[in-house]
């Protein structure tokens, strides 16, 4: 049952953010879009720190490190197929086509960082849960992220010269990509002999990227709004509570 749940939150997520590009004006998307991934920055990146990476080194393989920046590596890699939309970077124009490699570069960087919830959800112990049990941190991480990135895209879709329907369509096969690594990570964790840490090593490493380029990215003039400071510290301060 909470496996279903988890993956009905999952794609609810993207669903919503598809919606809400279509009731908000694009100006204020884009604010929207700055807000949620400035507090998601924020939080991915204390998780990262006071959670997962100390977990990581006192129960994974002393190899941690290295996976950890495979993972910041293959997000940048991922990073130069996606536009950056990862971050909120939406270049289109009107009538642009939408890149196949934005899409499949999205869609791999959802089903990686779904593999490890799988794992947990599947009862398997990895460093989300040596601490905590099956706590919430991975799962929250992902869901803030989610949302804003699909704000993005579906703002990138609706001026491309993708229909309504192709738009939907593409924001609905990216809505299943995080359950897809959820599934994989629930049914193999229990046959296949694999250290389910590694990862997830390379995942925080993902979000290290995603996340510092967030807020170095979300300066203007290289100084930062006070609204958005607030809502990264905000993000900072949920992880923190939480763990």
């Amino acid at each position: 049952m909470e496996l279903i749940l988890i993956n009905i939150a999952l794609v609810v997520s993207v669903l919503f953010g598809g919606m809400l590009v279509s009731l908000i004006q694009r100006s204020k998307n884009e604010q929207i879009i700055k807000l949620m991934l400035a507090f998601s920055g924020g939080f991915l990146l204390s998780i990262a720190f006071i959670h997962f990476i100390p977990e990581l080194y006192a129960h994974a393989d002393q190899n941690v490190g290295l996976y950890i920046l495979i993972g910041f590596l293959i997000q940048l890699i991922l990073e130069f197929f996606s536009g950056g939309i990862e971050h909120g970077h939406v270049h289109a124009h009107k009538g642009d086509a939408i890149p196949i490699a934005l899409v499949i570069a999205l869609s791999v960087h959802a089903i990686l960082e779904g593999i490890p919830l799988g794992t947990q959800l599947g009862g398997i112990e990895i460093a989300t849960a040596h601490h905590h049990g099956n706590d919430n941190s991975l799962l929250l991480g992902i869901l803030f992220h989610r949302l804003p990135v699909a704000i993005a895209l579906m703002t990138l879709l609706s001026i491309s010269k993708a229909t309504k329907m192709k738009s939907w369509l593409i924001i609905g096969l990216f809505a299943i990509t995080t359950p897809v690594g959820v599934y994989i990570g629930y049914n193999t964790s229990h046959i296949v002999d694999f250290d389910f840490n590694i990862i997830l090593a390379i995942v925080v490493g993902m979000f290290l990227h995603i996340s510092t380029t967030i807020i170095f990215e979300t300066s203007e003039n290289h100084k930062f709004n006070f609204l958005k400071l607030l809502t990264i510290l905000g993000g900072c301060s949920l992880a923190f509570f939480m763990h």
